[in-house]
């Protein structure tokens, strides 16, 4: 990430944490003042957006140090452990608020729930409003950035604005006469975020395995090779994600007249070619085989 891409997501950042405190202060008011256990839930949710926009902007931060002695690859899996950590903050939120709402209704009798005020019903439709606002800001930052931390935050925040809709419904419906269904909607909003939190950590993890590219990334990676002048084939071709970086490993087979020079600047157009198509390739090694010699021939001989 360049820096002009991380003042962007820092910037993101900054106005996602301003609007949260402010909306979370409004909901949580809401929600303790207008009795409603789904707004108040709803503002926690929210504060814990809080935090995860801070532990996102912390992971742009270190993934974009530059290489060192203790990190020759550079940082960018900083981003992926960031947007774990992320996960886990949402998944705890969640299933503390799914159990607080199913212990409410195995204990209670529901006549005595509270019925929640107007300014609960208010709070939930500014809820949905802000945070679809907040989400294509952020969706929209993240995307010029490049962010994967910044893109899952963006989506935190989706989430939260259909949990909203969750808080609206339970709302309304304990206003017109079914209490039990305040405490419902809780539940269903805990069920919002622990999937999130679930997609979140998926996503990361695959960056973080040494997963491939997409098929549609390797083959245009293969034409591109395949383009270069001299080359006669691709023996091999392996990708593999680096946090939101590609490292490129290919095996390419040339004329075998070619002299040790003449291979060696194939190799390095190869090389060049890649990581000017793809901005997200960090690096491209280039191994060159004589055209016509399996490869593993080539090793037999050389031990030999």
């Amino acid at each position: 990430m360049s820096k002009e891409k991380e003042k962007i997501a820092m910037r993101a950042g900054r106005n996602s944490i301003i609007v949260n405190i402010l909306l979370s202060a409004f909901k949580l008011f809401a929600g303790i003042f207008a009795n409603s256990a789904a707004m108040v839930s709803d503002a926690v949710h929210s504060i814990a957006d809080l935090f995860s926009t801070v532990v996102a902007m912390i992971g742009i931060k270190l993934s974009n140090k530059e290489a060192d002695k203790d990190h020759p690859y550079g940082h960018e899996r900083f981003e992926s452990v960031a947007t774990l950590i992320l996960a886990g903050l949402i998944l705890a939120v969640g299933g503390g608020i799914g159990w607080a709402a199913i212990q409410r209704i195995i204990a209670g009798d529901f006549g005595e729930l509270a019925i929640p005020g107007m300014l609960a019903l208010v709070a939930a439709v500014v809820s949905i409003a802000v945070k679809e606002g907040i989400y294509w800001y952020m969706r929209a930052a993240a995307k010029r950035a490049d962010s994967t931390a910044l893109m899952a935050d963006a989506w935190h925040s989706r989430v939260d604005g259909l949990s909203s809709i969750g808080s609206f419904v339970g709302i309304l419906g304990a206003m017109l006469g079914f209490p039990v269904m305040d405490s419902i909607a809780a539940i269903i909003i805990s069920a919002f975020i622990i999937r999130c939190a679930v997609s979140i950590a998926v996503e990361a993890l695959k960056k973080m395995t040494d997963r491939a590219c997409d098929d549609e990334t390797v083959e245009a990676m293969r034409k591109v090779i395949l383009d270069q002048e001299h080359v006669k084939d691709i023996d091999q071709l392996k990708t593999r994600l680096f946090g939101n970086k590609i490292y490129v490993d290919v095996e390419i087979s040339v004329d075998a007249n070619h002299t040790l020079i003449e291979a060696h600047d194939i190799a390095h157009n190869v090389h060049d070619a890649i990581e000017d198509e793809f901005e997200k390739v960090k690096h491209c090694s280039v191994h060159v085989n004589p055209f016509g010699v399996d490869a593993g021939e080539v090793k037999s001989e050389n031990n030999a």
